[in-house]
């Protein structure tokens, strides 16, 4: 009778113990959301339900098969990838530890050894062989929830480790694109250079030709030299920054300094005229490092209840149970069983104000992380802000440069065609010919930043992590 109801007793404390929890519910902090985003063109801001571009994969976003490639790559090679995986399995980890905490902790434990007793006054010697068979359980029963706190908590930082890796692989993504399109643009500059250098070479041979016939002066030879040696000289700067820039992409994919293989020009990397960037209220369900953020609050929020549940009695319940006897052989014969089942509480009475003090902690922990959170979410609407004006003003400088390259290279052209006739010096050919090939190179940085534009949209938008 006495074991039934002692094990009716644990089975009622277990029931009560579950449904008890000290320290507060997580609640997502009131962030003030823009209606749309500053930046974004009205015409896009006015359809709400276009899909953003964040929520398109990182594939369809970028089209060359080349990135494309390198991206891939990227994700299966990159060290802080990797390393990002290994820090979540040691979450998942410490979540199984905490789990751990919530169940009874049972030991099984076996011993014989021989004993020999020397012979005594009124009594022979006598010798024993003592075994002992058992098995033990303890339970700290989780009456204040302080273990599914913790379990909770646990939970949380897995999460967070999960959304600090898509973090990673959303910006390894934007990387390995913006450092791609940076390779590409130094390939067009040194195109631009080298047919440059090839077309004042053949000037330079005419100017030559016609300051042996006496039909100009050395001084319009020394002058088609100074373009010649100005080209020339562009060309191993930019042979040395695309080795540079082909080392650096080796890198982020995970391998040693290699060469890199190219796919379209700069010139033909798709990109759309108006960039859909979605409602900002969607962002705090798409972006990483905003969620990574609030996982980091859902722990922390959890700690204050792990915190609180030491000012409460810590009730726990013991048993052990098994065969004892002086010789083994009877063992499990005879009066050998033993059990014994108790339980206890401990209740803190004096401790120097450490768990009040803990309590507090764990709640300036949770403000904190509070803070953090919606100055992550503040930080993100910027983000998008400034790629959205960014990718549209880069687009405008971008027109303009190239009606001042075609004006430069028409310029060029009647400079050259004067000269030949005798109407000018080359002086002015001198002049426009720099002007041209400065516009060429200015053109060539100005569409690369409007790519890079857009991929700091898409990253911004939270894109690039989706499997």
């Amino acid at each position: 009778m006495g074991a039934r109801t002692t094990l009716s007793g644990v089975v009622l404390l277990a029931a009560v113990s579950s449904s008890c929890m000290v320290g507060p519910n997580y609640k997502r902090p009131v962030v003030v959301e823009p209606a749309v985003y500053r930046g974004a063109s009205e015409a896009v801001a006015l359809k709400p339900d276009v899909a953003s571009l964040g929520d398109q994969k990182w594939w369809e976003v970028f089209q060359d098969e080349a990135l494309r490639g390198l991206i891939q790559s990227a994700l299966e090679q990159n060290y802080d990838v990797r390393i990002a995986a290994a820090r979540i399995l040691q979450a998942r980890a410490l979540l199984g530890i905490a789990r751990a905490d919530q169940l009874p902790e049972v030991n099984a434990s076996a011993s014989t050894f021989n004993e020999r007793l020397p012979e005594s006054v009124g009594r022979p010697a006598v010798e024993t062989s003592p075994a002992q068979i058992s098995l033990s359980a303890a339970w700290e029963l989780d009456f204040w929830g302080k273990f599914r706190r913790g379990t909770e908590s646990a939970r949380a930082s897995l999460l967070s480790e999960e959304w600090a890796q898509r973090q990673i692989v959303s910006s390894l993504v934007s990387d390995i694109a913006s450092a791609y399109f940076q390779l590409r643009e130094h390939d067009l500059e040194l195109e631009i250079s080298r047919q440059t250098l090839a077309s004042r070479r053949d000037s330079l041979r005419l100017t030559q030709v016609l300051a042996d016939g006496g039909a100009t002066s050395l001084l319009d030879v020394r002058q088609a030299e100074q373009l010649v040696f100005g080209a020339s000289a562009t060309i191993p700067d930019l042979e040395g920054r695309i080795e540079q820039q082909e080392n650096f992409i080796s890198i982020l994919v995970g391998r040693n300094p290699e060469g890199i293989a190219r796919g379209r020009t700069l010139i033909d990397q798709p990109q759309p005229p108006e960039v859909p960037a979605g409602l900002p209220s969607s962002l705090l369900e798409r972006r990483p490092d905003i969620l990574q953020a609030e996982q980091q609050l859902v722990a922390a929020n959890a700690q204050i209840g792990v915190a609180k549940a030491d000012f409460f009695p810590q009730i726990s319940l013991t048993a052990i149970g098994g065969y004892q006897s002086a010789a083994l052989s009877r063992l499990f014969t005879g009066p050998a069983g033993l059990w014994t089942v108790g339980a206890g509480a401990l209740q803190p009475v004096f401790n120097g104000g450490r768990i009040r003090n803990n309590v507090r902690f764990a709640e300036a922990r949770a403000e904190e992380a509070t803070l953090f959170y919606q100055r992550t979410v503040q930080d993100a609407f910027r983000d998008v802000a400034d790629a959205l004006v960014g990718y549209r003003k880069s687009r405008e400088v971008r027109i303009e440069q190239q009606q001042l390259t075609t004006a430069a290279e028409d310029a060029t052209r009647l400079s050259n065609m004067r000269y030949r006739g005798g109407a000018t010096s080359y002086l002015e050919v001198l002049d426009s010919e720099t002007r041209f090939f400065d516009a060429q190179l200015a053109l060539a940085q100005s569409q690369l930043r409007e790519l890079q534009s857009l991929v700091q949209i898409y990253r911004s938008l939270g894109g690039g992590w989706q499997p």
